[in-house]
């Protein structure tokens, strides 16, 4: 049900917007040209995120995710665009239809809410869009992922920007607790709904949540967390940059296949492990990377010079180096000419009109290219090569030097994503 505020003075709204302000520009975000979407659900943290965006005269879209997991939520949708149009902003409502009923539905709401918001903000034109994530949110993910045993990474404040999906997305609120942006609603005049499921003791959020009052009494406040989490993600950010650097000094990438020079062994463990991680995150790019405990046997048996396969990723000892490459029976299925296959590779050159579908080269197509030892590269690391297939003949593949088809594939993610890794998740 909507909660009625009462009103009140402006002081703590002016005050919060040239805070948000700050943050903004700090995220490069420049409020007097660019255009900034509005991810507005309804509840208090959203709503005064709009009307700080209105306070600052913002140039702005609002957007409700409408999940149809409740049967209040086509109304609060409603709410939210009564609202908006009232400051002045255009709204959409999206309708998340995807999911089937199967498995944890916040992480599946979560990711159909960033993909839904990705192609809205494209469609728009938008420069970016701004979440309404608050202090009190870095706080009970630091719980959460603490009670998980997890590392620097997991612990770390969550982004205050990042990309997905050719969309960039901003967190200007992560310095403000939810009391604060209430009172933001309150001295506007603003309803907002506080959604049954923040009450639902099933979900870890919610227990934790709970429990914050009482480690508030020892002097663990929410904020003394967050503050925790925003040193630990500028150690993750700095340890990420000196991958950044390893990255370039010791790698080297030719049509998805990587070098490694066995410089990268005498870097400190720590810097191994991330770049171990990244190599296999841009190689199989997935949600999340291997579990430590996995990641770790890997590492150990490529200091020990053995190869081995890890998360679709092979990886192989070569004349002194190690080569790591897309793993020959996980790749993806043939799809159709200009699509995309195994989730990175798009034929992108001239095809014959008999050209049928993309495919791992395989060992069919090998037999088929006379030349590829000269390549020096060993026959596993070929296998899953990305090539155009008319019938049952090979016409093309990246490394095929004398069809000169090296320009004919491309590649997402593109190989500069291995030195700078700065606008993850």
């Amino acid at each position: 049900m909507p909660v009625a505020p009462d009103a009140g003075q402006t002081g703590g709204l002016a005050l919060a917007a040239a805070r948000s302000a700050g943050q903004l520009a700090k995220l490069g975000f420049d409020i007097t040209t660019q255009k900034l979407g509005l991810a507005v659900s309804g509840g208090g943290d959203s709503m005064a995120l709009m009307y700080l965006a209105h306070h600052l005269g913002l140039k702005a879209r609002v957007a409700t995710v409408d999940h149809r997991l409740r049967p209040a939520s086509a109304q609060e949708a409603q709410m939210v665009a009564r609202a908006a149009q009232e400051l002045g902003f255009g709204h959409d409502t999206l309708v998340w239809q995807g999911w089937d009923g199967r498995g944890n539905v916040q992480d599946h709401a979560r990711r159909a809410r960033r993909d839904l918001l990705a192609t809205w903000a494209q469609s728009h034109g938008l420069d970016a869009v701004a979440l309404a994530h608050t202090s009190g949110d870095v706080a009970e993910g630091f719980i959460m992922r603490l009670a998980r045993g997890a590392g620097v990474d997991g612990l770390a404040a969550m982004p205050d920007r990042f990309a997905h999906k050719g969309a960039v997305f901003l967190r200007p609120l992560l310095w403000a607790s939810r009391d604060l942006l209430r009172e933001v609603c309150r001295q506007h005049g603003a309803q907002w709904v506080d959604d049954p499921s923040n009450e639902a003791l099933k979900f870890d959020r919610v227990r934790v949540r709970k429990a914050l009052p009482e480690l508030a009494k020892l002097g663990i406040s929410a904020q003394v967390l967050a503050d925790v989490a925003s040193h630990l993600r500028a150690a993750s950010d700095a340890l990420e940059a000196a991958t950044d650097d390893l990255a370039r000094t010791c790698l080297q990438e030719r049509s998805g296949i990587i070098t490694l020079a066995p410089t990268w062994h005498s870097a400190a463990p720590e810097l191994q492990r991330r770049l171990l991680q990244r190599v296999i995150l841009w190689i199989a790019p997935a949600d999340y990377p291997p579990r430590g405990a996995a990641l770790a046997a890997a590492l150990q048996r490529l200091t020990q010079g053995l190869p081995t396969q890890l998360a679709g990723c092979h990886f192989l000892p070569h004349r002194g180096q190690t080569l790591a490459f897309r793993e020959a029976r996980r790749c993806g299925a043939p799809v159709a000419l200009r699509t995309t296959w195994d989730g990175v590779w798009r034929f992108v050159g001239q095809a014959t009109d008999k050209a049928q579908k993309i495919a791992p080269l395989g060992t069919e197509g090998l037999a088929q290219w006379q030349g590829w030892r000269a390549l020096g590269w060993p026959r596993a690391a070929l296998l899953s090569q990305p090539s155009v297939w008319a019938g049952g003949q090979m016409v093309a593949t990246p490394l095929l030097p004398d069809l000169d088809q090296a320009h004919a594939f491309l590649r997402s993610p593109a190989a500069d994503s291995l030195y700078s890794n700065r606008l993850s998740h």
